[in-house]
């Protein structure tokens, strides 16, 4: 009774280990090429993996230019811009914490889904994003910032634009914007094509102008390759892209969407914990404290309408046994019982 239910509930986190150990292997490569040709190598290969799956699944071709132009769109944001500033973000710094950055993308795509379709963020909501904002804040900001505010030294701070180019926070911000602008286009996308191909096209229109960039910097990005960053590659590609979009999206197909939410914290702790066993990445206490908030944000922005469920309902069974007895009207206790109550009790 146990395996069946064991191996199902491997199956369903799978997508999120994939997800958080393909950061690791991209960040093995990073050093040998440019990160635009990791980026490319890991889209367009594994959107021809899902174009072939969705065919054989005999899913509908996109039909006509609005579903083209919705693609083409959505290639752009969650294809080119999200992987492009991911592969930049991850070559200046770590797996572990550039995943923390990047499955923020809940909490910009709470604030979007409420500006564009009036989405309730309510009270568990803001309280993720508030918490949310503080961790991306000790993760993002550099810890000496941090001593110079609480001593306050505030005019040692000095910022410059190239300084945050050199961050891959920032980048992996960046990263996050755009993959929560993604996240909320596909429901205008699901409109006009079926949501498999969708996928598959556009990891290949946006990988082309990756693949474009990195031959651009570099016109032998793959020279210094090794076996094994090739495997690495393979890896990020069939199990970290088609695979993982394939389970996600046949999960979701079949109604765990909330279980699906629930799990989304894992990739970046799949992330940190692969990153510190085989990368030997460390994290100061600030970023550290900065994760903890981010993960805890995330799983209360992803959960807030299960939370204020919950929370109504163990309120309302509360009010029920607390003022049950003062609940029930006169009217409907039975005129002998009336009259017994008003009689003292000596009587």
């Amino acid at each position: 009774m146990t395996g069946p239910g064991l191996v199902s509930r491997l199956i369903l986190i799978s997508p999120f280990f994939f997800w958080g150990t393909a950061m690791v292997a991209m960040k093995q490569v990073l050093p040998q090429t440019s990160p635009f040709f990791v980026a490319a190598v890991r889209l367009i290969p594994a959107g021809i993996l899902v174009l072939l799956t969705a065919w054989l699944l005999r899913r509908k071709h996109p039909q006509g230019l609005r579903a083209w132009a919705w693609i083409g769109l959505f290639a752009l944001v969650d294809g080119s811009l999200f992987q492009g500033f991911l592969a930049a973000g991850l070559s200046r710094t770590g797996a572990g914490l550039g995943s923390v950055m990047i499955d923020s993308q809940p909490l910009a795509v709470a604030l979007l889904a409420a500006w564009l379709y009036r989405e309730k963020i309510g009270f568990w909501g803001w309280l993720g994003l508030l918490i949310g904002i503080s961790g991306i804040s000790l993760i993002g900001i550099p810890q000496a910032w941090w001593f110079d505010l609480i001593h306050g030294q505030v005019t040692h701070i000095s910022f410059s634009w190239a300084g945050l180019g050199r961050r891959g926070e920032f980048w992996m911000l960046l990263a996050a914007l755009s993959m929560a602008v993604g996240t909320v286009m596909m429901g205008k996308v699901k409109e006009y094509a079926d949501p498999i191909m969708a996928t598959g096209w556009h990891m290949i229109i946006g990988g082309l102008p990756l693949l474009g960039l990195g031959l651009w910097g570099d016109t032998l990005p793959w020279v210094n390759l090794t076996g094994l960053d090739w495997l690495n590659l393979g890896y990020a590609t069939v199990f970290g892209s088609a695979l993982s979009y394939g389970l996600f999206f046949y999960f979701a197909s079949q109604g765990n969407l909330t279980s699906l939410s629930s799990l989304t914290f894992l990739t970046p702790v799949f992330a940190l914990s692969f990153g510190q066993l085989i990368l030997q990445e460390t994290l100061t206490s600030f970023q550290l404290w900065g994760v903890g908030l981010t993960l805890v944000s995330i799983y209360l922005v992803n959960q807030r309408q299960h939370l204020a469920q919950l929370f109504h309902e163990r309120a309302r069974l509360y009010g029920e046994r607390s003022l049950g007895p003062t609940l029930i009207s006169p009217a409907k206790i039975p005129v002998p019982e009336l009259i017994r109550q008003s009689l003292p009790k000596d009587s």
